[in-house]
């Protein structure tokens, strides 16, 4: 069986989910498990699939970082799709992880990407430490008090956090900073 795997970080992207989704179909997987969830978060449908596939089947996914968040994790999910005689294909980057040359270049090019995502968030770091030493960086826009408030209300009438942050359209991360900040 062909099991497909499609994933964004945040809610709002839409497109992003339902394009992985139209590329995972047109490369015949048969069933296919999406998230919207950031990568260093309980992915529980990478999961849910990989407890899903079974020897012979072909796990994809359109690119390496909706797989993986680093080498490391990215060796993980190989070896234990390997120990379960599973391979994996990378739709854009034409990965198969069934030849030995594919695998090869799976790990190449993952240690790549790493390498190139590191890169970026140091130059992020520099830019940041740069616009704050010239005053240019003042951070994010405090929350309005009402809106505090109206977050405040909706988890004491028993409201899920994730409800909430969707109602309110905020991350979920702005809900618990704002009942972190909440006076006992």
């Amino acid at each position: 069986m062909i099991i497909g795997y499609a994933r964004t970080s945040t809610i709002e992207q839409v497109a992003g989910i339902e394009s992985q989704i139209k590329d995972l179909q047109t490369a015949g997987c048969m069933k296919i498990y999406n998230e919207q969830i950031s990568s260093v978060a309980q992915r529980n449908e990478l999961k849910r699939a990989m407890e899903f596939s079974r020897e012979g089947d072909v796990f994809v996914v359109t690119k390496i970082d909706r797989l993986a968040r680093s080498v490391r994790d990215l060796m993980k999910i190989i070896e234990e799709l390997e120990k379960k005689k599973v391979s994996l294909r990378i739709l854009h980057m034409g990965m198969d992880t069934s030849t030995p040359t594919g695998s090869f270049m799976l790990v190449i090019l993952g240690a790549v990407a790493q390498f190139e995502r590191d890169m970026m968030l140091e130059r992020q770091r520099e830019g940041i430490a740069k616009a704050k030493a010239e005053g240019k960086y003042v951070g994010r826009k405090p929350l309005p008090l009402e809106v505090k408030n109206e977050v405040l209300r909706l988890i004491e009438d028993g409201m899920s956090k994730r409800k909430v942050a969707a109602r309110m359209k905020l991350g979920e991360a702005t809900i618990y900073r704002i009942l972190k900040t909440k006076s006992p």
